[in-house]
């Protein structure tokens, strides 16, 4: 058999060939556009993000503003 790769261009037309699939009893899968990321992956980089200690370094005093304080 073959296998059909559909680009709907809106949510209206996936819902449509969605329906139209399932109405035929043709089975599919879903997969995210490449350039998505899996939500979960996303929610996890926000929260390091907010949890992370960021430190300005001044290029003109490199050594001092590298250290803690």
């Amino acid at each position: 058999m073959e296998t059909l790769i559909v680009h709907p261009e809106n949510k209206e037309q996936l819902a449509a060939v969605k329906a139209f699939l399932k109405a035929l009893k043709i089975n599919f899968e879903r997969k995210l556009d490449e350039g998505q990321y899996n939500p979960e992956f996303v929610e996890m980089v926000k929260k390091a993000e907010k949890n992370a200690d960021y430190k300005t370094i001044d290029p003109n005093n490199l050594w001092e503003s590298l250290q803690s304080k």
